[in-house]
């Protein structure tokens, strides 16, 4: 059963793997995904957050900083209406 999650990523080096990280969450640990901000997804899994840690360290050195938390019902933003749809069909099903 799949689960609403925010993944927030930023890559500290030049020449990071942004391309490959962005694959891995959309190809690899989404079931469905919003690409909200350009370091922060907003997806629904099937994965626990160490799962897609796992998966994501490939991509990432120690200078990276990555946090996965699982998100609720209860939120409040500023955003497009493309992107309010999206909340509302993936993230506010349970």
């Amino acid at each position: 059963m799949s689960k609403p999650f925010m993944i927030s990523y930023d890559l500290d080096s030049p020449g990071q793997k942004y391309e490959d990280l962005k694959n891995c969450i959309e190809e690899d640990i989404s079931d469905s995904w919003c690409h909200y901000q350009e370091s922060l997804y907003l997806l629904r899994s099937s994965l626990t957050p160490y799962e897609m840690i796992k998966k994501l360290k490939p991509f990432l050195d120690s200078n990276d900083s990555v946090i996965i938390t699982e998100i609720t019902k209860n939120w409040s933003g500023w955003v497009s209406k493309k992107q309010r749809t999206w909340i509302n069909e993936h993230i506010l099903i349970d």
